[in-house]
């Protein structure tokens, strides 16, 4: 290996925009099979069968690619400039995760990540090779990440940084070259519960571990169909994703700014109206949130969603929008603007 090269590598990743960088071996989470087939005899993962599947990939890196000798995994900033709480107090309006209040992650990390590995074969020489993921292969990511020394995995599950906080995407670029690593993070989370706390569906059912069957994450973008009754009215207004266990968390004081300026909330996404978005057709849907991940989930999961909102809101100015929506041509829509007219009804008349 040629001197200086994880220094100059760190120092790439930096300038294609990155803000962190480590360095751990594929075989660095042994303790990954015992988690996974716990977390899936427990049934937390929901609608989630692909998680059952690839199950020897899913839960050792090293077999996912056997020829590689090293992991870099990157952390990439976006933290908001705004307070994503702000939203919720306001019923009309429909609260959006932050991720997703611009360009969709996905397609921004991995090209950052594709110029930062044809970079290292550069350096290296051809006989290198390298894969790039982003949330797209059986790769565990945050228990990658804690190996490297990027952050730890919080008693929300998701990776936290002394550096970044909770605000940061992970990407990772696996390789043949064989690169010095980094030591792995240790838990900072300390007596602190804040996240958990926070939680309006109650999602965890003890300290770093999540019942996806609750988490309105998952709810508002992977579970396809109606939500259970009993859930509909603890999701508020989040319409996609939710930031509560994220916004909660003290080591977001350490937070730095986003860089990517492409990450930074569009004005007519950070605090929708839903009256606005509940009559958004297909086409309309498409054109709206052309570029943005809310696309992946359709139409149709995302007028559900906004159902949910309005029989929430307690707005009897928002009646008429359900009422128009109980004749979709959707079965899941029209379930969740029957809903809604149930709920509003019920508070103008205690009104």
């Amino acid at each position: 290996m040629a001197d200086g090269l994880k220094q100059r590598l760190v120092a790439q990743a930096i300038a294609e925009g990155f803000d962190l960088a480590r360095i751990c071996r594929p075989w660095d989470v042994p303790e990954m099979p015992d988690r996974l087939q716990a977390f899936l005899d427990a049934g937390y993962h929901g609608q989630m069968g692909w998680m059952a599947e690839r199950i020897h990939w899913r839960s050792n890196p090293a077999a996912l690619w056997p020829e590689a000798q090293s992991v870099i995994m990157l952390g990439e900033s976006y933290t908001p400039q705004h307070d994503p709480a702000e939203v919720l107090v306001h019923p009309d309006l429909g609260a959006i995760s932050v991720y997703a209040q611009n360009k969709d992650y996905h397609d921004l990390v991995k090209k950052r990540l594709k110029r930062l590995a044809r970079w290292l074969i550069a350096e290296v020489g051809d006989d290198a090779q390298v894969k790039v993921f982003v949330d797209t292969a059986p790769v565990p990511e945050k228990p990658l990440g804690q190996a490297a020394g990027l952050g730890w995995q919080g008693k929300h599950t998701n990776l936290v940084s002394r550096d970044l906080g909770s605000w940061f995407f992970i990407g990772s670029i696996f390789t043949t070259v064989k690169l010095d690593t980094d030591p792995a993070e240790r838990d900072h989370c300390g007596s602190c519960d804040a996240c958990q706390v926070a939680c309006p569906t109650d999602a965890f059912p003890a300290p770093y571990q999540l019942d996806a069957r609750r988490c309105i994450s998952y709810l508002t973008i992977e579970h396809h169909g109606p939500v259970d009754e009993d859930l509909r009215a603890l999701m508020g207004n989040r319409i996609y994703g939710c930031d509560d266990c994220l916004n909660a968390c003290p080591w977001n004081k350490f937070a730095v700014e986003a860089r990517e300026l492409r990450y930074l909330a569009r004005d007519e996404l950070k605090a929708p109206k839903l009256a606005e978005l509940a009559v958004l057709d297909d086409a309309g849907f498409r054109a709206f949130f052309s570029g943005s991940p809310i696309k992946r989930i359709g139409r149709n999961r995302f007028v559900r969603n906004v159902l949910y909102a309005i029989g929430n809101s307690g707005d009897a100015a928002l009646l008429r929008v359900a009422q128009g929506l109980t004749e979709d041509e959707d079965d899941t829509v029209r379930d969740a603007a029957r809903w809604a007219l149930g709920r509003l009804r019920t508070i103008a008349t205690a009104g």
